[in-house]
């Protein structure tokens, strides 16, 4: 994982072949905020897994989120945003609101879950993106 440094933004990469494939950066930094690329189950290799398992989808979205948090020193309850897109949402909602329970505990962010036809990869079933206000308590 690497971090660059381009116009007083802090921009960090997984260092994955989707990045320079689709020209984006997972995350940007700009002044108190960082807001953060959908992320979606991608191994340490840049592969995508798990097709049509939803519930590992999630795990691994929300670890890789974590990574996101991690490098920049900040936690979950600094999210202060998040979108969420699902495919089959009604047969997923169950897990989807289990997986955020989980994953948030207390914290409560805002919340936008969208139902979608389809993702990038033939199989993925979720992408989250979020928005980190970093002046929040840890």
């Amino acid at each position: 994982m690497a971090t660059v440094n381009v116009v007083n933004h802090n921009v960090f990469n997984h260092n994955v072949s989707a990045e320079s494939d689709f020209g984006y950066s997972q995350a940007i930094r700009s002044g108190d905020l960082i807001h953060v690329s959908g992320q979606l189950a991608l191994d340490e290799a840049g592969e995508f897994v798990h097709p049509d398992d939803f519930a590992a989808q999630l795990q691994l979205t929300h670890a890789n989120i974590d990574k996101v948090l991690d490098h920049y020193g900040v936690t979950r309850d600094q999210i202060v945003s998040q979108t969420l897109y699902v495919v089959n949402l009604r047969r997923n909602s169950d897990a989807t609101m289990a997986g955020n329970l989980a994953y948030f505990g207390d914290h409560r962010p805002v919340s936008t879950v969208v139902g979608v036809s389809e993702l990038t990869f033939p199989g993925q079933a979720v992408e989250i993106s979020i928005v980190v206000d970093t002046t929040l308590p840890a």
